[in-house]
């Protein structure tokens, strides 16, 4: 019996009697990181990385949590566990199994460029390996980050220069913290918006540094949002709550800003392909760097490259799942005094 088989609750280990970022309530959840389509609501007991966890809080309530820092090793009915760093977002991790000589590595969401916050990641040696492709095809090429860094702040700079608020849409864990990163070499004019601010606060009380920024409330007047910063959601495109910061320019910041069209497709002045997964490169290094002789590709491009990894001899599996569905959704809460236009 394989140390993982995939069931219609998540990836499942019967050894240990668990599971692994389930889309279902489940006894047992193992957890790589706390975005909306890995970590779900109605689990008994949730096992992550320490922080993680006040992440977990924030989004799903009070539960069961049971905290580990990376490369603890935790033994549940014999088999071993141990998170190690994905470089996805604050918190992310892989997850090694071990038990009887077989190791199984669960990459959850991952990028491989060190973006100074989310924590390096950590190549695992392994049987068989569960990747993501969420940029799975060779047009995903990133940029370094400081380039892209230097983009933000070259177009936040012009923004004031003629007037206007630059808006930066991003997710709230994970690109708004680089983001916000961008902004702050540029400017200490910024605000946030509340699912933003929420999420910075928690891991500010994790012992996070994160640059300064204001939450947008009811009470900040239309004279200090002047040539203003404001990291927010892409949820507030096109609402009335971006009506407050006229004059603005909007941006985009996601991975899918690489292929032109997408920024034509939407409502936006800018596009910036920054992104917290691997690109085609950093997905093919990570692969390659844990040895597995068995691959097995989920959400993404995943037809395309277990195909291309099949076509440069190694076994490779396409798998369907159901991450990756709450893509750029955001559901931190935020205050509700702040969406009124």
């Amino acid at each position: 019996m394989a140390l993982l088989q995939f069931t219609d609750n998540g990836l499942y280990c019967p050894d240990g009697d668990f599971y692994i970022d389930p889309w279902k309530p489940v006894n047992k959840a193992v957890i790589t990181h706390a975005h909306s389509d890995h970590a779900r609501a109605g689990s008994t007991a949730y096992l992550c990385h320490r922080l993680t966890k006040p992440l977990l809080e924030l989004r799903l309530g009070a539960h069961a949590y049971q905290e580990v820092e990376w490369n603890e090793p935790v033994f549940i009915n014999g088999v071993r566990i141990s998170l190690h760093p994905a470089g996805h977002v604050i918190g992310s991790s892989q997850i090694q199994l071990e038990k009887e000589g077989e190791v199984w590595v669960v990459s959850g969401d991952y990028k491989t460029e060190d973006d100074g916050v989310s924590g390096a990641f950590e190549p695992v040696r392994c049987n068989s390996f569960i990747t993501e492709s969420t940029f799975g095809l060779p047009i995903y090429n990133w940029q370094p980050q400081a380039v892209q860094y230097a983009q933000i702040g070259e177009w936040i700079l012009q923004n004031q220069q003629q007037g206007y608020s630059s808006v930066l849409l991003a997710y709230s864990l994970g690109k708004a913290q680089r983001v916000l990163q961008a902004a702050a070499m540029v400017t200490d004019h910024i605000f946030l918006h509340g699912a933003v601010a929420n999420t910075n606060d928690v891991l500010v009380n994790a012992g996070i540094t994160l640059p300064f920024a204001k939450r947008v409330t009811a009470s900040v007047t239309k004279d200090e949002l002047k040539k203003a910063v404001v990291i927010a959601p892409s949820s507030v495109l096109d609402s009335p709550w971006l009506k407050r910061f006229t004059p603005y320019r909007v941006a985009i910041c996601s991975g899918w800003m690489q292929v032109r069209g997408n920024k034509r497709r939407q409502n936006a002045d800018a596009g910036f392909a920054i992104s917290d997964h691997a690109d085609w490169n950093g997905l093919l290094q990570a692969v390659k760097a844990t040895g597995a002789e068995q691959v097995y590709v989920t959400h993404g491009f995943q037809s395309a490259f277990s195909r291309y990894l099949q076509e440069q001899g190694i076994q490779a599996a396409e798998v369907v799942t159901q991450y990756g569905e709450a893509f750029e959704t955001d559901d931190v809460p935020s205050s509700t005094q702040e969406q009124q236009p």
